[in-house]
């Protein structure tokens, strides 16, 4: 049980296979037709309320950008500014409540979400932001579920946290919710980060402003639904899509900004940052600024890797969701013993993965989000094939005559200082250096230096020592570090997920680490017999 014995320890949920013929699969397929033979209205949620504002934008579908799945009203400036009265004015009676009754919105809203909801939330996941069914599974049933339900366990963990009380006294620790409200801006590319980033200040008892991304705004929106059917309040969660500009200016004027729970792109937090730093006299409080920002990440082999399971480790860490993943692997550093083994292997795998319309179970790939996306890693791919520095070991090819469609591309690179191994692509594009042997303890100082980011990597040996050796040089490197393994997955209560530099903050969602930031504890002293005299006894005479 919990340390307050009133909920059991909270379990990951499992992931379901969605073979064919199980009940999941039929679900699914059906909650498909659903989606795709309407367009979903995206009003904004203020204080319970829907505004639909006029001023659309349309959602479509990545693997087929004619095909329109839904319709997002921007929230315009009395919209904006409603949410934030409303998020304001909720917050007396949202923080007074006790942690249990908080709680048990949450946990509701994660029974839904395992049981009637699954199959509503992952196939909005699969058609607006491109996912396979096993990739929406992992990330917007599973992942979504385990934050619901590691966060209320996370949260009493803290809550039974107190110091101690000597006689003749009691001491407590409050943990009380910040004052003001949290803005939450949420990325495309997980429904469950969208998810968590408003809930997590919500649960510790915050109001939020919850900014979801466009091109994700389907799923999180009928993730908002789903909250309200488990009982959230009016005014706790406020959901308002629209210009990210727009929406940032007017909240970030406010004085009742107490924090921002941010992933999204480093360029847009430093943004964010260097605007609340400007205004940092108008608030009533510092502001709580935590971020998930960039990652070029890493994979390391030394020569005693294992070829086959470096290559499958490569493939699946740059690949699936078509890299983007901030996890995702990008850049690799393989010795030049293995990578003619491993090159043959991970060329021979590449050249039978299927990619096209995710509604197709049997595709391991979809589309990348958009046409900005597309374009920028069309860009980088055709630099590349004019650079005598570069090798297209295979892919390389790019599709935007039905969707956003890049081929899993492996690019050779002969200087380890280009930028296909400095600046972050977001798609479906591995970077390799080859290296000589003798030049793993360069190499270990390469790794750790040519990126600005620190969110994730892995080191592939067999060899303990170089382990050892590889995890001490890059301490600083990755907030997430695999060994044998690739540098994606994280699980919520596992790994918690997070890196520094310019990664972000490295609050670690998914642990108690991320929860205390959205907390301003009060100490309490009850002294019983306060004493009737100001002298000490060293006083007498």
């Amino acid at each position: 049980m919990s340390a307050n014995n009133l909920y059991p320890k909270a379990i990951n949920e499992t992931v379901l296979s969605y073979a064919p013929d199980s009940a999941e699969r039929q679900a699914l397929t059906a909650e498909l037709a659903v989606q795709q033979a309407r367009v979903q209205e995206i009003p904004a949620v203020v204080g319970g309320e829907r505004i639909a504002s006029g001023n659309t934008t349309d959602v479509c579908a990545p693997h087929a950008h004619a095909q329109r799945l839904g319709r997002i009203h921007n929230a315009d400036q009395a919209t904006i500014d409603a949410a934030i009265g409303a998020a304001v004015s909720a917050q007396r009676d949202w923080s007074q409540a006790s942690l249990a009754d908080r709680s048990a919105v949450f946990l509701k809203a994660a029974d839904l979400l395992a049981g009637p909801w699954r199959a509503k939330l992952n196939a909005a996941t699969m058609l607006g932001q491109g996912k396979t069914a096993y990739q929406a599974e992992i990330d917007a049933a599973c992942e979504l579920i385990d934050f619901l339900r590691f966060n209320v366990q996370f949260a009493h963990e803290l809550a039974a946290g107190q110091p101690i009380s000597s006689p003749g006294l009691r001491n407590h620790l409050e943990y009380r919710p910040l004052e003001g409200f949290v803005y939450a801006v949420t990325p495309f590319n997980f429904t469950a980060i969208g998810g968590n980033l408003a809930i997590a200040p919500a649960l510790m008892g915050n109001t939020v402003l919850w900014k979801p991304a466009a091109t994700a705004s389907l799923s999180n929106y009928l993730f908002m639904e789903l909250l309200e059917a488990a009982g959230l309040p009016k005014g706790v969660i406020n959901f308002v899509p629209g210009d990210p500009v727009a929406v940032s200016n007017a909240v970030l004027a406010r004085p009742e900004l107490a924090g921002i729970h941010f992933t999204g792109s480093t360029a847009v937090f430093d943004t964010l940052w260097g605007e609340v730093g400007r205004n940092v006299l108008r608030y009533r409080g510092y502001p709580r600024l935590v971020g998930e920002t960039g990652g070029k990440d890493f994979v390391l082999a030394h020569p005693s890797a294992d070829a086959d399971t470096l290559a499958v480790a490569l493939l699946r860490g740059a690949f699936e969701y078509q890299g983007q993943k901030c996890s995702a692997a990008s850049r690799a550093y393989v010795p030049a013993s293995l990578w003619p083994k491993v090159r043959e292997r991970l060329v021979a795998m590449v050249e039978t993965i299927r990619m096209g319309d995710v509604t197709d179970f049997t595709n391991f790939m979809g589309a990348v989000i958009d046409r900005r996306a597309f374009d920028r890693i069309a860009g980088h791919l055709q630099r590349a094939a004019q650079d005598s520095a570069v090798k297209v070991v295979t892919g390389g090819r790019a599709d935007d005559s039905v969707g956003y469609f890049i081929d899993p591309t492996v690019l050779e690179v002969d200087n380890p200082r280009h930028t296909l191994m400095e600046t972050e692509l977001f798609g479906p594009v591995l970077s390799v250096y080859v290296y000589a042997d003798r030049q793993w303890p360069e190499v270990l100082a390469l790794v750790d230096g040519t990126s600005p980011y620190a969110l994730t990597g892995a080191v592939f040996a067999t060899d303990r020592a170089a382990i050892a050796q590889a995890s001490d040089a890059l301490r600083f490197a990755a907030g997430n570090f695999y060994i044998n393994d690739k540098p994606t997955g994280a699980v919520v209560g596992q790994q918690p997920f997070g890196g520094a530099r310019r990664s972000g903050t490295n609050d670690k969602a998914g642990s108690p680490l991320n929860l205390l930031r959205w907390v301003s504890p009060r100490t309490v002293k009850e002294t019983f017999v306060p004493p009737a005299d100001y002298r000490y006894p060293h006083m007498a005479a």
